[in-house]
């Protein structure tokens, strides 16, 4: 007697609840999952911890690089282990804002002593230009004196 003909046995294919060899009824997907994310974790610590001993720059791609996932991963699925290696780095974000603020107060102090110098400098330009200005009205005057085309007036002679 032969077994009937069974096409899910004959194609690999199982029902949701058939067990596999090697595997237990605690097996869900989720669980798995769950195995395969600690799996990565483990896999990213431990490639965080070689990278820097080989000498290597440590940066998000090395570590995702040696870890065998790619950098997206790190970043969307384990931001703890993104800041460990920005941290290791030493460009934690809260590091690298604190650096931006520091750094945006020194300009700032900067700009206003350069408005201060603009400033009176723009005084001082003023001032030069209605000294340039008086002084070319002399020189016009003294020319005109020079070729005789204007008389000066004592003032003793005025009365």
């Amino acid at each position: 007697m032969t077994a009937p003909f069974n096409a899910k046995a004959q194609t690999g294919v199982r029902s949701p609840g058939a067990l596999g060899h090697g595997q237990s009824p605690s097996c869900s997907p989720q669980t798995v999952q769950q195995r395969n994310r600690e799996k990565t974790r483990d896999a990213l610590l431990s490639a965080l911890a070689s990278v820097g001993v080989e000498g290597r720059k440590v940066t998000i791609t090395a570590v995702a690089e040696a870890a065998g996932v790619t950098p997206a991963l790190v970043h969307n699925t384990y931001p703890d282990i993104a800041e460990a290696i920005r941290q290791q780095a030493g460009k934690s974000s809260r590091q690298q804002r604190d650096n931006k603020i520091q750094q945006l107060a020194e300009c700032t102090a900067r700009n206003r002593e350069l408005r201060l110098e603009l400033d009176a400098a723009l005084r001082d330009i003023r001032q030069l230009a209605s000294i340039n200005e008086t002084l070319r009205q002399e020189i016009a005057t003294l020319r005109a004196l020079v070729s005789d085309k204007v008389a000066m007036l004592d003032s003793n002679q005025r009365r």
